[in-house]
């Protein structure tokens, strides 16, 4: 593994509302330069500050349920280690891990944040604030990049999550070892809590997500994601996964029925997204009926909740009326992508999920 460090105070500060303008990712087709990397990675984990001061917390409400309070985020004044890692197939990978300025002294939850097709990690960190949020609620957030197309496979950066996408699919990468692989170095390098190992996706990362929780789920513990399907024939977990599944009824790259979208660069007739969740939410064990809920702050959102799942464990459906595929709540990060839905921030709302959502047993 190589790395470079990046020095903080080089980003906008997320806001402090609940629903705040941050970013969108997928529809992007823009290419991205591989990350240049240098000396070699330490191995030993970050400064540690005792019973670090957390910022006052905003309680973050969805499908008209609290959730357990969370800080909004705040400068991300932390570290950005930019590394690779040597897989089994003979590619080189590339991630980005932001470590806090400061951190708890017992070990802290992590987040693998997938972009989505043809984005990056660089991309993905930039645009969607979950630095910010990492800053202020004390955990790690790692931005992998995909595997793309061209001689050095930088060119639109997908992750093969079955059915879709890209090159990663077309040259069927093991994105799944590659996410195995990489768990297991930053769990050496990093105090990392494996009861909060968590995974949060746009679009095709999205997807990956889904795979993640069906074939990874002994150390993956809750995914949340916006504007993803499953695109594996079975899912069989072997331990209790949560998952929050955030979808706009107007997506038209992604249709929330499924099928090709009209605005879709992936060539691909999606899974129905939401037979994707019911889905899941069997193979995982849970209540055969999902409970319907609002949220009285905003009507544009429908909620499905199953419960009864094991471990306490909890699959969670929004579907998002008039929202297209752009990450909600967030500048687009292409100017030719749809607009982005403002009244929901999906990095905060994810961020909540996962963190009210550990895992006990099982």
């Amino acid at each position: 593994m190589n790395e470079r460090r990046t020095m903080p105070a080089r980003r906008v500060p997320a806001a402090v509302a609940v629903v705040v303008g941050l970013v969108a990712l997928v529809a992007c087709t823009s290419t991205a330069l591989p990350p240049t990397t240098t000396t070699a990675p330490t191995t030993t984990a970050p400064t540690t500050v005792a019973d670090a001061a957390v910022p006052a917390t905003t309680t973050v409400t969805i499908a008209g349920t609290s959730e357990p309070a969370v800080a909004a985020g705040v400068p991300a004044t932390g570290d950005v280690v930019e590394r690779t890692l040597r897989t089994a197939d003979g590619r080189t990978r590339v991630y980005r891990v932001y470590v806090p300025s400061s951190l708890p002294t017992e070990p802290v939850p992590l987040l693998l944040a997938f972009h989505g097709g043809t984005g990056w990690g660089a991309q993905f960190e930039r645009n969607s604030g979950f630095d910010e949020l990492a800053e202020a609620n004390g955990f790690l957030v790692v931005y992998p990049d995909g595997v793309g197309s061209g001689p050095d496979e930088t060119t639109n950066r997908t992750w093969n999550g079955g059915g879709c996408c890209g090159a990663a699919a077309r040259n069927d990468v093991d994105d799944v070892a590659f996410v195995a692989q990489l768990l297991d170095v930053l769990q050496t390098t990093y105090r990392v809590d494996p009861a909060r190992v968590f995974a949060a996706g746009h679009s095709n990362g999205g997807i990956l997500g889904y795979r993640l929780a069906c074939e990874l789920s002994d150390r993956i513990v809750a995914v949340g994601m916006q504007s993803g399907t499953m695109e594996i024939d079975t899912c069989s977990p072997t331990s209790a996964v949560s998952l929050l599944h955030i979808h706009g009824a107007a997506d038209t790259n992604l249709p929330i029925d499924g099928g090709r979208g009209a605005s879709s660069i992936a060539n691909v007739d999606f899974a129905s997204p939401r037979v994707a969740v019911q889905s899941f939410a069997a193979a995982a064990g849970c209540a055969a009926e999902a409970s319907l809920g609002s949220d009285p702050t905003n009507p544009d959102l429908s909620i499905s909740t199953w419960n009864g799942c094991p471990a306490g464990a909890q699959v969670r459906f929004v579907e998002v009326a008039g929202a297209a595929h752009s990450w909600m709540g967030h500048t687009p990060s292409n100017p030719a992508a749809s607009p982005a839905y403002p009244a929901l921030d999906a990095s905060l709302e994810i961020v909540a999920f996962l963190l009210a959502h550990p895992r006990t047993q099982g």
